[in-house]
């Protein structure tokens, strides 16, 4: 049982060290909203979506108010797009309106996000996921609220490298079409492999097919807790450090637990998850890269840093799975560029590069997250990247993701400012050389040869 001395103790964190619930995530199944007719299906998702959700965000402010413990975010996810306008949509505009109809609905319940725009490609497309992927530069310029993403491949099946060349002209077009605000739209979609089915954080959160029909799953996060903790313990040997992380962890994945029991309880739905992941913000001391510089790096991108980020992201995941049964999503530790200022810091200094990035990928939670590219980087270039970090997912039994924004009309030295919890970033360097010629192959690289278990 959660008893009040650990209430104490949260409040502590939260006045002094920026622990915050950063997400509950209300999961709603709309296959039955699925049919033959546009304006019906339309119909049906909105309904579904405002009386399933109509309470999520007066919830979470009960519970902010009686427990006092930050709830950043109220959002949606809903089983992914393509496969509930398979039967009705036949042009892009027809899967356009569906990001509409989420977006007025999130709007009516006053959530910040609704995630599940998406396609699950893992192996092949289908014609309706192949057409909702070419709608996704349409839909998220013509929406606020609305975030999407593309499963491309899993450690099971491959890489569905068609899939992979067509995001890298999609994220290109999405670019485009939100240049006026910085490209913004790209910072609202998400290449996965070996996505999860329960992950709460956007812009990848959908409602997984395999879930029951409606499920409560929150992300809580507390890199200011961990880096706190992290002082007293300063010279220390690595056993030391990597109980005060394990612990630390326990107590921060408790809170969610608290969380998402009382939202359960509150809306009548089943609790799924607590993600415990550390998920920066642009605020001051709220940083993983200070949790490494603690750990004994000048800046992230310093020799060690790989190992530092490895010991970091094991010990949350390890400090997690005993603080609660149902330990799911991400969980472990993301390193955002836009939105943590030490990373900012470390791309400014000149310490850590798109390469650098990508091998502390093999072994955080996700991938290469809000990194913001100059404008005029190929398709194809981008293409690459994207194939880069499905690989390392892939064969290494891993979630792994690419959020990455050719911000239009920027290059090398520039610098964007999105705003909010998305933060600002340095335009970064992209290796200029050609890979038109390896994206252009097209098919699918097969799946690596320990994926055979049966």
């Amino acid at each position: 049982m959660i008893n009040m001395h650990e209430v104490i103790e949260t409040n502590k964190m939260i006045e002094q060290e920026n622990l915050d619930v950063r997400t509950i995530t209300l999961g709603i199944n709309l296959l039955d909203c699925a049919g033959s007719d546009l304006s019906e299906v339309n119909q049906k998702i909105f309904d579904k979506i405002t009386t399933v959700a109509k309470d999520l965000v007066a919830a979470g402010n009960r519970i902010q108010r009686e427990y006092g413990i930050p709830i950043v975010n109220k959002r949606i996810a809903v089983t992914p797009i393509s496969l509930i306008g398979a039967s009705c949509c036949r042009t892009v505009e027809d899967y356009v309106s569906i990001a509409e109809t989420l977006d007025r609905a999130a709007h009516a319940v006053g959530v910040n996000f609704i995630g599940g725009y998406s396609a699950l490609v893992n192996k092949a497309m289908t014609a309706a996921d192949e057409l909702l992927i070419k709608s996704i530069p349409k839909a998220l310029s013509s929406t606020e609220r609305v975030c999407s993403s593309v499963n491309v491949g899993s450690t099971k099946t491959g890489i569905d490298m068609n899939a992979v060349k067509l995001l890298g002209e999609i994220i290109l077009e999405t670019a485009e079409l939100t240049k006026d605000n910085d490209s913004i739209g790209c910072a609202k979609l998400v290449v996965f492999c070996n996505a999860p089915d329960d992950n709460p954080f956007m812009a990848g959160a959908f409602h997984g097919i395999t879930e029951g029909d409606a499920v409560i799953n929150v992300g809580v996060s507390g890199p200011g807790v961990v880096k706190k903790a992290l002082e007293s313990v300063r010279g220390a040997d690595f056993e030391t450090l990597c109980e005060t992380i394990k612990r630390t962890a326990f107590k921060i994945t408790r809170v969610g637990q608290l969380v998402a029991q009382e939202a359960s309880k509150l809306l009548n739905v089943p609790f799924g998850i607590v993600d415990l992941s550390l998920a920066p913000t642009p605020a001051v001391g709220d940083s993983v890269a200070e949790i490494l510089q603690e750990i004994g790096l000048e800046y992230p991108g310093a020799p060690g840093t790989t190992a530092a980020l490895a010991l970091l992201n094991d010990q949350v995941k390890k400090g997690g799975v005993m603080a609660s049964s149902f330990v799911g999503g991400l969980s472990g530790a993301f390193i955002p560029v836009s939105e943590d200022q030490g990373m900012i810091n470390a791309v400014e200094a000149g310490a850590l590069t798109l390469e650098k990035l990508e091998a502390m990928t093999c072994v955080c939670s996700v991938g290469l997250d809000m990194i913001a590219i100059p404008g005029d980087t190929k398709a194809s270039t981008i293409s690459g990247i994207i194939a880069d970090e499905m690989a390392i997912g892939m064969v290494n039994q891993k979630t792994t993701a690419v959020r990455i924004i050719p911000v239009n009309g920027k290059t090398v030295g520039d610098t964007v400012e999105f705003g909010g919890l998305l933060g600002h970033a340095p335009i970064m360097r992209v290796n200029g050389f050609s890979c038109e010629n390896f994206i252009n192959r097209g098919g699918r690289i097969p799946a690596p040869i320990h994926s055979f278990k049966n």
